[in-house]
């Protein structure tokens, strides 16, 4: 019988990488990583990993039986759900959330919840919907919220989901001064973005070139408040949804883009995840929550 526990380093080492990698994410010494890795290739009775450098790699036998831990992991927590069903009782979703759904859905999703599902507890924490997913596949979130912009879509990770929670309008946001009513028009002014790497990013620089012009991004940040203070400052322009207005004031112009876009909101799951009647209410209550109406910056 192999053990359970080594099996789920071998998976996390074909996730992440690096032996390193694996132990910071799961609290352990490298050398504890090391010494249990090994200590699995002696049960298996196969070379699992070989060097790479000064890392090491999996070899074919290694992909096959990290495969197979993934199927185990599986299987258990699809036990786990199955006991759950017969004898209901205080449940803990994990949720990863992109900023703007957790600033605008998840208080009223929560809100729901607490009177639908008393004794759920819902465990969030607000990351990049890169590294939700990421570690959505990893086994570290159940649920993860993410977003695609209009003919950029992400990429599809085996063994995930996607449902869609519904849609948000991406407006042009400019100071409520401006006399600019187009992209165009924006040509030389100074833009915020969020940082290389990110799909939003990417979707508001050809959105950009679309229209003709080059956008002189002066300023990144992840950080959309740093977005709407530098906007409504007049220091810069932007491209927002329309999510990030819940809960926040401020004088701004916002100017449709053409074609009227929306970004489309989903949360993605593992299949054994998402037959959870607990991970599919907290989906349902994201998806009440952002129906909702949100009010929006005055002009």
């Amino acid at each position: 019988m192999w053990d359970s526990g080594r099996l789920r380093l071998l998976r996390e080492l074909q996730l992440r990488g690096t032996v390193t990698a694996v132990a910071e994410t799961l609290n352990f010494s490298i050398s504890t990583v090391s010494h249990q890795l090994a200590r699995l290739e002696r049960e298996v009775g196969e070379q699992l990993l070989e060097p790479d450098g000064r890392r090491v790699r999996l070899t074919p036998q290694g992909r096959l039986v990290a495969e197979h831990a993934a199927r185990m992991l599986d299987a258990e927590e699809a036990t786990r759900g199955a006991l759950e069903a017969f004898e209901p009782g205080p449940e803990t979703v994990r949720v990863a959330s992109l900023e703007t759904a957790a600033r605008a859905l998840l208080p009223r999703a929560l809100d729901a919840l607490a009177v639908s599902r008393p004794n759920l507890r819902v465990e969030v924490a607000v990351v990049p919907p890169e590294e939700g997913l990421f570690e959505l596949e990893a086994r570290r979130f159940d649920l993860t919220i993410a977003e695609e912009y209009p003919g950029s879509t992400r990429q599809l990770r085996p063994g995930l989901d996607r449902v869609t929670l519904g849609t948000d309008p991406v407006r042009l946001c400019a100071a409520a001064a401006t006399t600019a009513q187009s992209l165009r028009e924006m040509a030389d002014e100074p833009w915020v973005m969020e940082p290389p790497g990110a799909i939003v990013r990417d979707w508001g620089i050809q959105q950009c070139r679309a229209a003709g012009i080059e956008p002189d991004i002066r300023y990144e940040a992840t950080d959309l408040t740093v977005h709407i203070r530098l906007i409504s400052a007049g220091h810069a322009v932007g491209i927002l949804p329309d999510l990030v207005w819940a809960g926040y004031t401020a004088e701004l112009a916002l100017i449709d883009l053409p074609g009227s876009p929306h970004r489309e909101l989903f949360t993605s799951a593992r299949p054994v995840s998402r037959s959870r009647p607990a991970v599919q209410a907290v989906h349902e209550a994201l998806a009440g929550a952002l129906r909702s109406p949100v009010a929006h910056p005055a002009p």
